[in-house]
């Protein structure tokens, strides 16, 4: 089902269909981060991702308390755009040598990452709020804000050390 299939014909149709596009975005995060864990060779990136990855597993368990709460059964569709940045992810880390060249270009892709799942959850909480919603708004805020905390702290991390090193 395309983004404006004729199976979206309303607002709550398109809020339960992004609803479902971030269900399997994050579900395929939490596949993702075990391997970008295993290319890090910066500890600090490595305990970052490794806390990031539970909090996913969170995100998953808090998008299927929306489906419920909004009476709708969990369920995922395709996200091209999501499987794009994740195979951008590993192509480019699978074409660096340096290791810390590597932790600059994973931290580059995990903030894609993120930066697509704050776009999805902004957008879904908005429209929750339009749909009388603001318990599941609640809900998504929350997922929003550990995006946007991981985001901050791979730019701290970036900036700090791992870019430095990987330009000297």
């Amino acid at each position: 089902m395309g983004l404006f299939s004729k199976d979206i014909k309303t607002m709550n149709d398109l809020f339960v269909h992004q609803l479902q596009d971030i269900y399997y975005a994050e579900k395929q995060i939490v596949k993702a981060l075990p391997k970008m864990i295993d290319k890090a060779t910066d500890d600090q990136l490595k305990s970052d991702f490794s806390k990031h990855l539970t909090e996913t597993e969170g995100h998953v368990g808090r998008v299927e308390e929306v489906f419920r709460m909004h009476g709708v059964e969990p369920k995922a569709v395709d996200c091209p755009a999501i499987d794009g940045i994740l195979k951008e992810a590993d192509e480019v880390a699978g074409d660096v040598a340096d290791k810390q060249v590597l932790d600059a270009a994973l931290i580059a892709s995990a903030q894609a990452v993120e930066h697509y799942e704050m776009t999805r959850y902004g957008t879904l909480i908005a429209w929750a709020k339009l749909l009388g919603r603001p318990d599941c708004a609640s809900v998504l805020a929350k997922n929003l804000a550990d995006e946007q905390k991981a985001d901050a702290t791979l730019t701290k991390l970036a900036e700090a050390r791992v870019n430095i090193q990987a330009a000297e």
